[in-house]
């Protein structure tokens, strides 16, 4: 069963116009999809998938990397997110299903050269999920995404390296605690990662796929595009009852504590998986 937090105001209007507004003002996302879509080596697809596919980022950087005639799948669950994608993505190439992942083969045939992943496979069931990507991808086909280091306990060195004072979420804390009255719940226990590699890669044996390459990347940013990810309302901190007028409040002031053009960095596991090919 897929997260219950994973689920909770995707599929609402202010959600989804703010996270497409997001990807349109930052590079984000432009730039890990490009890097997901290039390691999935589309050169000869006809058809690809773009699963948990959101307002559709992934999906523009598929189309500019596979052939003219090929077909590309942007699977999402929340009807929201797509209909902006609808919006503001109009390519008779692109087909969006409003699906969840784990039903990915009850909504597209067989035979599918590669399925990318950006961000989101945390959201899913993930054994059911790469189950379903192993029912649609055809024999070499390969399954591209990324896990957020939080969740796959790594660490790029470009995480600490860069690192000039505190982050936007230990301000955004600081300042709730000292404006609101705020006070965080005690820290819980360290606990193992959610989706560690060795967690992901026995997920992706027992479904029948194969692990070609994985890299611990850094995404390099700033605090303005911090701030601009945090003002997303399911991004949006502290965690608490705040309205969200109220998290934006805190979020100006802590933002104001900052120096816009201070770089931050975030770390992924990049992951490349493949459908075994077929023995003669």
């Amino acid at each position: 069963m897929a997260p219950l937090d994973a689920l909770l105001g995707w599929d609402e209007d202010t959600t989804a116009e703010a996270y497409a507004a997001f990807t349109r003002a930052f590079p984000m996302y432009a730039l890990t999809s490009r890097d997901l879509a290039r390691r999935a080596d589309l050169t000869d697809s006809g058809l690809v998938v773009d699963l948990c596919g959101g307002a559709g980022a992934t999906a523009e950087a598929i189309l500019e990397l596979a052939p003219t005639d090929a077909q590309v799948v942007s699977l999402d669950n929340a009807a929201a997110m797509q209909r902006v994608g609808r919006r503001t993505l109009n390519d008779p190439r692109l087909t969006w299903v409003t699906a969840p992942a784990e039903d990915l083969a009850d909504h597209v045939p067989g035979a599918v050269d590669a399925v990318v992943c950006n961000s989101a496979i945390w959201k899913t069931d993930v054994p059911q999920a790469f189950v379903a990507v192993h029912q649609v991808l055809r024999p070499g086909g390969r399954f591209v995404f990324n896990v957020g280091g939080g969740f796959a306990g790594v660490r790029h060195p470009d995480e600490t390296s860069v690192r000039t004072g505190p982050s936007l979420n230990t301000l955004i804390h600081q300042v709730a605690a000292r404006d609101y009255g705020y006070t965080p719940p005690p820290p819980a226990p360290e606990a193992a990662p959610k989706l560690s590699l060795d967690t992901v890669a026995e997920h992706l044996s027992v479904a029948g796929l194969t692990v070609l390459d994985t890299e611990v990347v850094a995404q390099h940013s700033t605090m303005a595009e911090k701030k601009a990810w945090l003002s997303i309302p399911v991004f949006a901190r502290p965690d608490g009852e705040f309205t969200h007028a109220q998290r934006m409040d805190i979020l100006d002031r802590a933002y104001s504590l900052t120096t816009p053009d201070t770089p931050t960095v975030t770390s992924w596991l990049v992951v490349v998986a493949q459908r075994p090919k077929e023995q003669r």
